[in-house]
């Protein structure tokens, strides 16, 4: 089972960016769709965005949609590149592996592996 590891998180004011990365274990990353999944405190986990395998087609919550840009490559990585950041975007971010199939819903009932997560916090 492929492990994930994310990095790139931290203190941040509104309005700045933060670029957080995600590396996979294995080769195999490429038969997996990825995700970003965050939860902020008292909060049920949410969908960020999903990228899917081989083609790399992105599906953005409403919420970042125009603010946040996610990227992977043909190895092991992926990225989240977030700008115009909010007090609300403070959560701890998640990336998750799933099946090629995943899209477009990307249920988190069909993770097949959650990293431990990176804090992100915005103040105002």
């Amino acid at each position: 089972q492929v492990q994930l590891v994310e990095s790139g998180g931290g203190l941040v004011q509104a309005g700045g960016s933060l670029r957080l990365s995600c590396v996979a274990s294995e080769h195999t990353f490429r038969d997996y769709a990825m995700a970003w999944f965050r939860q902020a405190p008292g909060k049920e986990r949410e969908f960020v965005v999903g990228i899917s395998w081989p083609f790399s087609r992105t599906r953005y919550a409403p919420s970042v949609m125009g603010r946040f840009t996610a990227s992977r490559d043909n190895t092991k990585n992926m990225y989240l590149q977030m700008n115009s950041l909010k007090p609300e975007d403070t959560a701890v971010y998640y990336c998750a592996a799933g099946p090629k199939t995943w899209a477009p819903t990307y249920s988190d009932s069909n993770v097949v592996s959650w990293g431990r997560g990176t804090q992100v916090t915005v103040s105002a």
